[in-house]
């Protein structure tokens, strides 16, 4: 009986020897898995999430910025057109200036 005992004592060592060595093969198969993966997508020139996630971030502040002077814009040509027009004519106020001058000489 005790022979059985001794029996399955060592058969308990083997298992758990097998399993700890599974274990690290395991282990081993899915660092190099995963190293492989990281390869391949170094490979491809993907994007990573963090940057991409930056220059959406950029994007959306930039939208943003774009539409608000885009408002502004409306708001500055809606001032404009509703303001009444100024004459803007050369030869009037050419005309006033020397009018202008004509007064002071003959007044001095």
């Amino acid at each position: 009986m005790q022979n059985d005992n001794r029996i399955f004592e060592d058969l308990a060592r083997v298992a758990s020897g097998a399993l700890s060595a599974l274990t690290g093969v395991r282990e081993e198969v899915e660092q190099r898995l995963r190293d492989q993966f990281q390869s391949i997508l170094d490979r491809m020139n993907l994007v990573r999430r963090e940057e991409f996630e930056a220059v959406q971030a950029m994007a959306a502040k930039a939208r943003a910025e774009q539409e608000r002077l885009a408002e502004r814009l409306a708001a500055i040509e809606a001032r404009l057109d509703a303001e009444p027009a100024e004459p803007r004519h050369k030869s009037a106020r050419g005309h006033s200036a020397k009018a202008s001058k004509e007064e002071n000489s003959a007044g001095s």
